[in-house]
């Protein structure tokens, strides 16, 4: 029946156990990355869900292939072979009607960028998490040490900037700004830089942001830059642009890094680390089918537990409610 999350006893004798169960089938509707295929429907299986999955035109043959590897393993293992299923119409009037199979699909993950996200939320009508679009932040505090705080952007911007937990957004205390900024333009080798008016005071040269600049989710070598008075107004510009992904401070003061913390609304935040730690391995976590930026019911790297839910199971010896 599933692993017991907690029990108790009632006064009126009732045994009550919270009990964890599958989600039943979970779709996933991705773009272009065929591992999607391989890593969901393990994570699926392994948590004991069917994984309903819907690739684009772009990854078909490879994802038929993989889909087909599965199949075959689990008949060999006496698993049912349809605890995977491969749509294989790509088009875009199969999305929509894969997005509103309610009776069928019990959780609906997508995995792509902006566009495909406006869909689910525009079509779906089955309940969904949102493996959202990360415009994470750097914020570099009066208090930073700046050698660590020119480690951590270069790492967050520059590691792997196609993935959602890439730095978008670099913002820098006016204090500091005059001293770090040109060192992080040399350190950001091949990165272009966009900034406010003050950013470009500093950084001759480099082009004006513009607020689709600050907002966006760049997944290339393409960075905004502000200059803020305040730890306010860092929390201020990520409230407005950011994404609720994961946000960083680099900082030395305790009182800015809790702060930062409290005040900053996102599925992670880190203090004097890079965003790219946001990963399910590397939180100890185990694999991870999305990074969840909404609050229900899961929020932050999904694995196998955010493919569960729970149910309550309930023994009595014959009572009654008066």
């Amino acid at each position: 029946m599933g692993e017991v999350v907690e029990g108790w006893v009632r006064p009126n004798g009732l045994r009550v156990s919270r009990v964890r169960v599958p989600l039943g089938v979970v779709g996933i509707i991705y773009e272009n990355r065929p591992n999607v295929t391989s890593d969901a429907a393990g994570l699926c299986v392994k948590s004991g869900n069917a994984a309903f999955l819907r690739g684009s035109s772009a990854a078909l043959s490879s994802n038929q292939a993989i889909a087909g590897l599965l199949r075959d393993g689990f008949a060999k293992a006496g698993l049912p072979t349809d605890a995977v299923v491969l749509v294989e119409d790509t088009s875009r009037e199969s999305a929509r009607e894969f997005m509103r199979l309610r009776g069928i699909i019990d959780c609906l993950v997508p995995r792509g960028g902006r566009s495909l996200v406006a869909s689910v939320l525009e079509h779906a009508t089955v309940p969904y998490i949102i493996d959202g679009d990360g415009n994470c932040h750097v914020y570099v505090d009066t208090a930073a040490d700046l050698d660590a705080a020119l480690a951590i952007v270069v790492n967050a911007k520059t590691q792997r900037p196609s993935v959602c937990n890439a730095a978008e957004s670099l913002l820098v205390h006016r204090d500091v700004a005059e001293s770090f900024l040109p060192r992080a333009r040399g350190a950001l080798e091949g990165v272009t830089l966009v900034g406010d008016e003050r950013t470009t005071r500093i950084l001759p040269g480099i082009e004006n942001a513009t607020e689709d600049d600050f907002a966006a989710e760049f997944l290339d070598l393409k960075l905004s830059v502000a200059v803020v008075d305040s730890l306010d107004d860092a929390v201020d510009h990520i409230r407005r642009y950011g994404s609720g992904h994961s946000e960083a401070i680099v900082t030395e003061d305790l009182g800015a890094a809790t702060r930062f913390t409290r005040e900053v609304d996102a599925a992670a935040v880190l203090v004097n680390a890079s965003t790219r730690f946001v990963d399910g391995g590397e939180l100890g976590l185990g694999a991870e089918i999305g990074i969840s930026t909404q609050k229900l019911h899961a929020r932050g790297p999904m694995g196998l537990r955010e493919l569960t839910t729970v149910k309550y199971v309930i023994h009595g010896e014959g009572q009654v409610r008066t």
